[in-house]
């Protein structure tokens, strides 16, 4: 998929939720969770629960996909200045949480071996991210990625630190 058309992917995704079942009240004899659903199962993700829920994302991030996230723990949102978590869950900051949080997705799948270095990815929100790999540990634009949950719609990547997208030009 071009780069380009990831921000116009995503925003169709955003439109067809009205149009489709609320995927995140699905429970029960699922395969594998979705990545909202490994996420609130995560006792180290609550803070990227509360905001995925502020920003509106669950059911999109609840869809077929595919996605691949990269999941802040609680100790990473920990390390932001103080202030800047609560700040953005306000409901007026809701245009700037939603960038964030898809700054946190790519769409598609990608496997631990497919975080390759130097690797550039296009993220949901149209800006990009850099993969590296040095002696055996994998980061994204700094951030390591500690661990990797499979979901049914994608993949979960969990990081020790926030993405914070680049400052807009106008």
């Amino acid at each position: 998929m071009n780069h380009r058309a990831l921000p116009i992917f995503f925003a169709s995704l955003l439109s067809s939720v009205s149009a489709q079942a609320d995927q995140s009240s699905i429970r029960g004899d699922v395969a594998r969770s979705n990545v909202v659903q490994v996420a609130v199962g995560s006792k180290d993700h609550t803070t990227l629960v509360a905001a995925v829920k502020a920003a509106e994302l669950v059911d999109v991030l609840s869809n077929p996909g595919p996605f691949t996230v990269f999941a802040p723990t609680d100790a990473a949102f920990k390390k932001l200045p103080a202030g800047t978590v609560e700040g953005l869950l306000k409901p007026e900051s809701k245009g700037a949480l939603q960038n964030i949080l898809e700054y946190h997705v790519f769409v598609g799948v990608l496997k631990p071996a497919m975080l390759t270095d130097g690797r550039d990815l296009g993220q949901a929100n149209g800006d990009h991210v850099t993969v590296a790999v040095k002696d055996g540990k994998t980061t994204v634009n700094g951030a390591t990625v500690l661990g990797s949950v499979p979901a049914a719609n994608g993949i979960v990547h969990v990081i020790d630190s926030v993405l914070l997208p680049p400052a807009k030009t106008e």
